[in-house]
């Protein structure tokens, strides 16, 4: 067996290529040195360990002694993780777009030895299929162009280089500003995108993009557009009813093939499991309905059971092909942990299989109509067309537990089980609101431990710096601005949720050491990097709000939360530093950028602080905590005029201190109403 330099590496995604042929270096001065003594051109493939088609290239080419060969001998070829580092990842997935039109992973780019990049794509297959040149004549070509071509490889690279500059910075004005209408802008969008019929925006493939149900919600609150909460709504009940949530163990899969959330891609992502588990969540606090709350719950148990650190953290993300038969475990298909035929179905369930088949859409040759890569012949796909009846429920735990301990006994998906900062701040946030809101003390455990974990093992509070990533003994990698600001906003979060003032102090260093690492002081906005490594040929600010919230839109958010918990103004002034950085953006495309978009209306509108005092021991304190928790009031905080550092900085709050007894205090920029002692004169205060 051969092994490669990446043996040495803790990334998941990397020690999968350890024993190729291919002699793979990390990213890092020891490849660049390689490729500028020996001029040769570096061949750079991006991806990371839960991804199909990063797979199925390894497979085709990279355990490939043929491809390997002309690899090592005209390349130096290197590996990158994309969840370790989105940094480079962005920057060559933007010439990627940019040069062919879509993008995606495995990411494939020749570089020049100074790093610039001159070809890219994708997925190439071992030989010319799919309209894609075979990945060894790409090699072969190249090789010889480099030859032949150099002084034209070398100037393309540069223009190329300057043109990527060009588009992705952002030039902020004195007219850059927005008003309130890109909130109606951002919703006319959603609404002409709509699918009356499956819910959902667009066409197959279709992508939950949680932040579109973070927008909606609060749209729907601010404006009482009733339009905006039952698009979330019906889109929420489809993707719960379908293939794409794991009905049995819980938990969303990344995305669904086709136009009815019934055929997932059955990789399973942690950004997806936070972001949706609050979508959920926050549909049971607007609705009152326990049937959102039953869904955000089977997501979160999902989390606790199988995606954390024996210490807290949360792991990032579990594979969508796993082994299809135990004999052969080198044979893997798409999904085969999940589907099920009818007969080991009957198996399992006995006399209960007629009932659970005819509701779950088991079918005798199997449920999947349209199967271009024969990976589901004879298998069914379990599904509801509508939700479970209380009595069906009842008959439904049983046979899930039946069917749970029958799943146990197969080989599971992989795991990466490395902990990303970015990642668990979101899930942070997650558990917390769903610990309030649904009122169980489980989840603000978990909150807790994670953040704890993070603090204890991924964070320096000398200099306020984040590690990006966990593994196996090993915090590594400097943060970026999505790590700084997701943990400052799961820790705000997290504050409101337990009122330990640790949280609120360290959320309020996390923004301030993003203020002065990662915004652009002349242009407003914010880079996603520092600025300290010379390897990356670009500085860039990301603002699109794909599967997860941009940088940019998670700092907005982040800023203008803790401006109104601290009351320090200079939070607030980066945040609308930001919104006229991006103000082109925002009126033209809101769509893009609803998280953004949210921010802002949460700078522009009355921000609530609840205020309560008294001790947290007390019964009639509690109360009121649980009932400002468990409202749906997006555009408020809460704050316990007990803490010492808050006090310090607000002598709104430190007179309020002198108030006896459990009371609560609702103030708009801290003008604050006659105070209230029981939960039913609060609830309507937060409306």
């Amino acid at each position: 067996m051969y092994t490669n330099r990446l043996i040495d590496e803790k990334s998941p995604y990397l020690l999968q290529h350890a024993h190729n042929p291919v002699d793979w270096y990390a990213w890092g001065e020891a490849a660049f040195d390689k490729a500028r003594r020996e001029d040769r051109p570096i061949f750079l493939s991006i991806g990371y360990s839960t991804c199909h088609w990063c797979h199925v290239m390894e497979r085709e080419s990279f355990e490939s002694e043929d491809a390997a060969s002309v690899l090592n001998r005209f390349f130096v070829p290197i590996k990158v993780d994309r969840e370790e580092r989105p940094d480079i990842d962005r920057i060559y997935m933007a010439f990627v777009q940019a040069t062919t039109g879509s993008g995606g992973w495995p990411m494939s780019v020749w570089l020049t030895p100074d790093l610039k990049p001159f070809y890219g794509g994708t997925y190439f297959p071992p030989n010319g299929a799919y309209g894609r040149p075979g990945f060894k004549q790409v090699l072969e070509y190249i090789a010889q162009a480099w030859i032949s071509d150099r002084a034209k490889i070398a100037q393309s690279s540069r223009d190329i280089l300057e043109e990527l500059r060009r588009n992705t910075a952002v030039e902020s004005g004195s007219s850059n500003w927005v008003d309130s209408g890109i909130l109606d802008s951002c919703f006319q969008v959603y609404r002409r995108t709509y699918d009356p019929a499956h819910g959902g925006w667009g066409h197959a493939p279709k992508f939950p993009r949680p932040v579109s149900f973070h927008f909606l919600h609060r749209h729907h609150a601010s404006s009482g557009n009733r339009e905006a909460l039952e698009m979330s709504l019906h889109t929420l009940r489809e993707m719960a009813l379908g293939g794409m949530n794991d009905l049995l163990g819980g938990g969303f899969h990344r995305y669904s093939v086709d136009e009815r959330w019934f055929v997932p891609h059955f990789e399973k992502m942690l950004y997806d499991q936070a972001q949706l588990a609050e979508a959920y969540v926050e549909a049971h606090q607007i609705t009152g309905d326990a049937y959102w709350a039953g869904v955000a719950r089977e997501t979160l148990d999902y989390v606790l059971r199988d995606m954390t650190h024996p210490e807290g953290g949360f792991y990032s993300a579990e594979d969508a092909d796993s082994v299809i038969d135990p004999g052969h475990p080198h044979e893997k298909g798409e999904g085969a942990f999940y589907v099920w035929s009818n007969q080991e179905a009957a198996a399992v369930l006995g006399e209960e299989a007629q009932w659970f088949g005819s509701r779950f859409g088991i079918e005798e040759n199997g449920n999947v109509a349209h199967d271009p890569h024969g990976e589901f012949t004879g298998r069914n796909i379990l599904f509801l067309r509508s939700p479970l009846t209380e009595d069906e429920r009842l008959r439904f735990a049983s046979a899930r537990e039946k069917l749970l301990r029958a799943r146990a006994l197969r080989v599971r998906p992989h795991l990466d089980d490395k902990v990303l900062a970015c990642w668990n701040g979101m899930t942070i946030s997650a558990f917390a609101l769903a610990a309030g809101a649904l009122a169980e003390p489980r989840y603000l455990e978990a909150a807790r431990r994670a953040a704890d974990f993070i603090l204890s093992r991924m964070y320096d509070p000398s200099s306020r710096t984040p590690s990006r990533r966990f593994r196996d003994g090993d915090a590594a990698s400097p943060g970026f601005l999505d790590d700084y600001a997701s943990l400052a906003l799961g820790l705000a979060d997290l504050y409101e949720a337990t009122f330990e003032p640790r949280y609120l102090e360290t959320a309020f260093a996390l923004a301030e050491a993003l203020l002065e690492r990662f915004e652009d002081k002349k242009r407003g906005g914010f880079f996603s990097t520092t600025g300290d490594d010379p390897s990356l040929v670009l500085r860039m600010k990301d603002d699109y709000d794909g599967a997860e919230p941009s940088g940019n839109s998670i700092a907005a958010a982040a800023l203008v939360k803790l401006a109104a918990m601290t009351g320090h103004r200079p939070l607030a002034e980066a945040a609308e530093r930001t919104f006229k950085a991006f103000a082109p953006r925002l009126r033209t495309a809101p769509h893009a950028t609803p998280r953004m978009v949210s921010a802002f209306a949460a700078s522009q509108g009355k921000t609530k602080q609840i205020v309560l005092t008294g001790s947290p021991a007390d019964p009639a304190f509690q109360a009121l905590h649980r009932a400002a928790l468990a409202s749906f009031a997006p555009h408020r905080t809460i704050l316990h005029a007990g803490t010492e550092w808050l006090a310090a900085r607000h002598p709104e709050i430190a007179a309020m201190r002198e108030h006896e007894g459990a009371a609560a205090f609702v103030c708009e920029n801290f003008t604050c109403q006659a105070p209230v002692s029981t939960p039913e004169e609060l609830i309507p205060l937060l409306r």
